[in-house]
């Protein structure tokens, strides 16, 4: 699970926010801590899914074995997989992994588009350059702290049901013009 609050914190002691700077104390940190969020919500969601699948396959094993121990071992692998995948459902491991992974990826992208002067940062003067890489990079933290929130709660389904179907009628009389 996302452990609340543990984002990395940034401190900038004194002066004014170099590129050099804002890259060592912001971005390189952010991308370590995807990276290793990353990391640990793909190693949950294989374990998850291994027990799954593996304690999916053994139930009819055991319940078709005529040992005495098998009716025992059927019933506890079975709370063990509904509870392997309830957990999936409830902590949506491989949605984390992915929202994390595909930040870093994005903000190595933007490092080195940045470094190199190339891409959405093309004929920048260098604070020019450097505003466009700041508002990208803090742009992209927001958006996946917005998109692991939608994960995370009934909010992603419910954007899900309002991107499909529409604002109820109700609503829409109700919000000001």
């Amino acid at each position: 699970m996302a452990d609340v609050g543990d984002a990395p914190e940034s401190v900038v002691q004194g002066g004014e926010m170099t590129p050099q700077r804002y890259i060592e104390t912001r971005l390189a940190q952010y991308q370590e801590w995807y990276d290793v969020k990353a990391t640990r919500m793909k190693a949950m969601h294989l374990r998850m899914r291994t027990v799954s699948v593996v304690g999916g396959a053994l139930v009819p094993v055991f319940v078709n074995v005529d040992l005495a121990f098998a009716r025992v071992t059927a019933t506890v692998l079975s709370v063990v997989v509904v509870a392997a995948v309830s957990l999936e459902s409830v902590y949506r491991y491989r949605e984390q992994w992915k929202n994390y992974r595909s930040t870093e990826q994005l903000l190595g992208h933007e490092r080195v588009y940045f470094e190199t002067k190339v891409g959405p940062y093309h004929g920048l003067s260098r604070r020019e350059a450097f505003s466009a890489l700041v508002a990208r990079v803090e742009r992209a933290i927001a958006g996946e702290n917005s998109a692991t929130l939608n994960v995370m709660t009934l909010g992603g389904q419910v954007n899900a049901d309002v991107a499909q179907h529409g604002v109820p009628a109700a609503r829409q009389e109700a919000e000001p013009s």
